[in-house]
């Protein structure tokens, strides 16, 4: 039963008199709940908690904390039926998708859960003391990661599980030790109200202190913004827009104590068609490609919104049968009316642009926010010369670059901004043919594929996702895998501390039996 009010810790809250609904994209109309959007004072109450339960929550044992994130994994599987239906009145998206991210979701919680579990995240490094060593004696000086304190998550237009109220985000944040106040997307409120549920279920059924979660509902920028400027909150995750990660980029920035916020905004995800990839596979390549450009209705933050290839018959090949493909390809539904609208205003300006070429403009709709998808085809003398051709249109849409040789195709790639992936599509012996190519494209982006698709991002803890500015704020981070746990926590080090009042990770005796860097050798 969704109450559209705010969870606040243990408990429900609706004293504001603002509301909203959300939106069916494929019925074109209004879902029946009204959500109560927070108050000032239903945010601070919120933060207050949240600042409260981080001075217990911080010192819980990794074993907990596991315990917490699994409960969580299974209190959401136990919703069943209910969050996939309603995951589905919000977005549009398929019951298949909805099902394949609650499971992305459940087994991102369960991987950080394995991650506490085993320990050695935290970064454990001893040097003790000489107190003989010339000419002056060293202390003895031991380090570690501690989290730094109450974290707000913004919700995904998106992906309403995955990277929303119980996504990587907060699964990350909580494996830290942080507490975690959600800023709802007000385009899947009930989705998220129902996640929220789970988590405090959890956090009550394994004895988490109240307020290590909040659940807030919005439907405009106000709650977001005072969540931002709140003097006790420490760090912001957001995926999204650039407009919108920018906005609160540089509110954190304007306070008092400025924050981190972590914000991954956008990319076109630029694709190298090499000559023999084109040659020996082109059809092929075109077909993924027409499915990738396509996948989600083109809503993915991996979607490949640019290629640049050799220009030639084989890149005119490609092209053709690239544009063939996505018309055979039936659209689908964008997330919302406002979604769909950027898009249609994005490729109207891209289409229009001198020097493009339309070649495939799906006209089919379903319903009034169907995205027909689109290919456009320019020439890298113009692409270099304009750069509104650089801009991402947020859904179906791609743009093919015909390059006159390899050095304008480097030049084209230097002048981009930065990426969250970038593929090249070739021969083993290309990498390096082109190695001044390759190399332009790995500078600019957080994960650079060979012979694939961008979309479709493993969790794991070898996976970055985020790349130079501007899509995401810091690139030594990753929003993705276990490792996005190292954007909520400090290093602090210990200065000749008494052993027995030391961190448990940090005691000689190693009592957590985890891996630790002593002496400058990693060992147990």
């Amino acid at each position: 039963m969704i109450s559209g009010k705010n969870i606040i810790g243990s408990k429900m809250s609706a004293n504001g008199e603002k509301t909203y609904k959300t939106f069916n994209p494929i019925a074109n109309q209004e879902n029946e709940w009204i959500f109560n959007e927070a108050t000032t004072a239903e945010i601070n109450e919120a933060v207050a908690l949240a600042h409260e339960a981080f001075k217990v929550y911080k010192d819980i044992s990794g074993a907990r904390k596991a315990e917490f994130l699994n409960a969580i994994a299974s209190e959401i599987e136990t919703l069943g039926d209910e969050l996939i239906h309603t995951y589905c009145l919000e977005s549009g998206l398929p019951e298949g998708r909805a099902r394949g991210e609650r499971g992305r979701t459940m087994g991102q919680l369960k991987a950080f859960a394995n991650l506490l579990t085993e320990g050695s995240w935290v970064e454990a490094v001893i040097e003790k003391a000489q107190p003989t060593r010339e000419p002056m004696p060293k202390a003895d000086i031991r380090k570690m990661l501690f989290p730094l304190g109450p974290v707000v998550v913004f919700g995904a237009s998106n992906f309403p599980l995955a990277f929303s109220t119980a996504g990587g985000d907060t699964a990350s944040a909580l494996a830290a030790g942080c507490p975690v106040i959600i800023k709802s997307h007000p385009m899947h409120a009930a989705t998220g109200e129902l996640v929220a549920s789970a988590i405090i279920k959890a956090a009550v059924k394994t004895g988490m202190p109240n307020g290590v979660f909040s659940n807030l509902n919005s439907s405009g920028v106000e709650v977001g913004q005072q969540l931002v400027q709140h003097p006790k909150v420490k760090a912001v995750g957001f995926t999204g827009s650039y407009n919108g990660g920018m906005a609160l980029y540089q509110l954190a920035n304007e306070r008092k104590e400025p924050i981190p916020v972590f914000a991954e905004m956008g990319s076109i995800n630029p694709v190298i068609a090499l000559p023999s990839a084109l040659m020996e596979s082109g059809d092929m390549w075109a077909t993924k490609y027409a499915a990738s450009i396509t996948l989600g209705a083109g809503q993915f933050c991996t979607n490949p919104g640019l290629v640049l290839g050799l220009e030639g018959e084989d890149l005119n090949s490609f092209a053709l049968k690239l544009s063939e493909e996505i018309l055979k390809l039936q659209p689908a539904a964008m997330l919302h009316p406002n979604i769909h609208s950027k898009y249609m205003e994005g490729k109207e300006v891209l289409s229009t642009q001198n020097g493009v070429e339309v070649l495939a403009d799906h006209k089919d709709a379903v319903n009034a926010n169907t995205a027909g998808p689109t290919i456009l085809r320019v020439k890298g003398s113009e692409f270099l010369r304009n750069h509104t051709l650089h801009q991402e249109v947020f859904g179906p849409f791609s743009v093919v670059v015909s390059c006159e040789d390899a050095v304008q195709m480097e030049e084209i790639l230097n002048q981009l901004e930065g990426q969250l992936t970038g593929t090249v599509l070739g021969e083993t012996e290309d990498l390096k043919t082109y190695g001044g190519i390759v190399d332009a494209l790995q500078e600019k982006v957080g994960r650079i594929l060979f012979n694939g698709v961008p979309t479709g991002v493993e969790v794991c803890s070898s996976m970055v996702h985020g790349g130079p500015f501007p899509a995401s704020t810091d690139p030594r981070f990753t929003s993705v895998g276990t490792s996005s746990i190292k954007r909520w926590v400090r290093p602090v080090s210990f200065q000749d501390w008494p052993n027995k009042f030391l961190p448990q990770a940090l005691q000689d005796d190693n009592p957590l039996n985890i891996v630790r860097l002593e002496e400058g050798t990693y060992c147990k």
